[in-house]
């Protein structure tokens, strides 16, 4: 057996057989060597114990199109998905052609960052947080981690709700139980780590797939389904744009974690079988479990009792009304059950990906081992999730929302400097990740995020606060901030980075 020591990290390794024998279930774990009572707990389990440490070419293992394809596939298979395509038709009044226009545009174009980052997690073995240093600037780079900590706790709380709510229809299970069930699941998996995730999520989406066939004949059976009509008008222009922020946001959402997944393939992996099958097991699932989720919702508009199931319950009490009374009953019960399960499947890759952005925020944070962050974050997920049920779950959206447009400026501050600054895999010294020579400074980074936060203000639409851009579309406003920070973002960024790298030679 022989022994290593990273570039750049003290982190000591060792290599035990050739990687070619290897697949994604033997990742070589075993071959960290453990430095803390944690770690060496973990591989007792056969955890993975790497943090945001680079993955050399000696460990990584050999994989299919299936392991970028699968990954965000069954999260977005989830319950989640099919609350936020019903607000489409529910909420915002759009007929279901409408909807279903957004959708596919939007959740294709959504889809293309992720794909994108996740070839830069393969080809060079580091984490999305730590590649934020080299796309946006070491200030900034760790910002955004500590933005995406943020995000991953606070929406693992909200995507909770759903599942929550859908099992609260089948019997007298407290909110805070089902909370804390969904949590330990999710905690433990993630913990375990890197192949149990993308074990879990190759299969997990199958048993969602057949219930959202069961659902569509249960539509069709029912006859509540409608296209509705399509509307015309500044107020309908508004609706329309805050959909569409809200799928390009449900999709490229994925890009602070995408690289994260990709880290163990080859660097010799061609880029096209990464890049292509995430953009499509991203948004192909996307597309059907929301487009399914507007045609429910439209199903509302005929229903008064589907409805009032919708009004009082969100989405957990509409499939529960779809599936269960005057419906089929125990069958229906077991798939509520299994859909409800889901929610794990959509935590899953946040809650690992929270506890690797934690260590990118700050060198020190990275000693504390990547199980013990997993463990804290989940919990404080879980300490956040049991008030958002009662009581506290709007005012969470409306700060998760804000948390969210920062990765709009992050898309465009990082296809900037990819697209326009450096533009070669060659330009990118991955040598020690932890030396500040070897990423941007982060002026421009922090002025561009300045500015993208101006546009923010200009053009969000909350419920509590509408900039000016967004007023213009009607009584309700129309969200607009998701675009326009991007193109903003990419441009000013564009123009300032030259400028840094000529005063700071990096």
């Amino acid at each position: 057996m022989e022994k290593k020591v990273l570039e750049g990290s003290d982190l000591e390794v060792s290599v035990s057989r050739p990687i070619e024998k290897r697949g994604l279930e033997e990742v070589n774990q075993e071959d960290v060597a453990p430095k803390n009572i944690i770690d060496k707990l973990g591989l007792r389990f056969n955890a993975e114990i790497r943090g945001v440490e680079r993955v050399p070419e000696d460990q990584r293992s050999k994989g299919s199109m299936l392991t970028p394809f699968f990954i965000y596939a069954s999260p977005n298979l989830a319950i989640a998905a099919l609350s936020t395509g019903a607000l489409g038709t529910a909420s915002f009044g759009l007929d279901f052609w409408t909807c279903t226009i957004v959708i596919i545009i939007w959740s294709f174009i959504g889809a293309l960052p992720v794909g994108l980052f996740a070839v830069f997690g393969m080809k060079f073995g580091l984490r999305q947080q730590i590649l934020s240093r080299y796309f946006t600037g070491n200030i900034m780079g760790r910002v955004f981690a500590l933005f995406n900590v943020i995000s991953c706790i606070g929406w693992n709380a909200i995507n909770i709700i759903p599942s929550v709510e859908l099992l609260a229809q089948l019997g007298p299970l407290p909110p805070w139980a089902g909370c804390l069930i969904f949590v330990v699941i999710t905690c433990v998996i993630a913990m375990w780590g890197y192949k149990y995730i993308h074990l879990y999520e190759r299969y997990s989406g199958i048993p969602n797939f057949i219930i959202y066939l069961v659902i569509i004949a249960r539509l069709t059976m029912s006859k509540n389904f409608t296209f509705g009509t399509m509307g015309k008008g500044t107020a309908e222009a508004g609706n329309v744009l805050t959909f569409i922020a809200l799928i390009f946001g449900f999709v490229a959402g994925w890009c602070p974690s995408a690289a994260d997944f990709m880290v163990y393939l080859p660097s010799n992996t061609k880029s096209w079988k990464v890049f292509w099958p995430m953009v499509f097991g991203l948004s192909l699932p996307s597309m059907f479990a929301l487009i399914l989720g507007a045609a429910c919702g439209s199903a509302t508009a005929t229903d008064p009792d589907w409805a009032d199931a919708f009004e009082s319950d969100s989405i957990g009490g509409l499939v529960y009304a779809i599936l269960v009374p005057n419906s089929l009953h125990g069958f229906g019960k077991f798939c509520c059950v299994i859909l409800a399960l889901s929610g794990v499947a959509n935590n899953l890759p946040g809650s690992y990906s929270l506890s690797l952005a934690i260590q990118a925020v700050w060198s020190p944070l990275a000693k504390f081992p990547r199980i013990g962050w997993c463990f804290v974050g989940n919990f404080l997920s879980l300490a956040l999730s049991i008030p958002a049920y009662y009581k506290f779950s709007a005012t969470m959206s409306n700060f998760l929302s804000i948390i969210g447009y920062n990765v709009s400026i992050y898309i465009g501050i990082s296809l900037s400097e990819i697209l326009v600054i450096r533009r070669s895999w060659s330009a990118y010294d991955f040598s020690n990740f932890d030396d500040g020579s070897t990423v941007p400074i982060g002026i421009a980074g922090v002025f561009t995020f300045c500015c993208g936060v101006a546009t923010t203000v200009l053009s969000m639409n909350q419920t509590w606060y509408s900039g000016v851009i967004s007023q213009k579309f009607g009584e309700y406003g129309g969200e607009v901030s998701f675009e326009l920070n991007i193109v903003a973002c990419f441009i000013i960024y564009s123009i300032v980075r030259p400028i840094e790298k000529k005063y700071f030679k990096r």
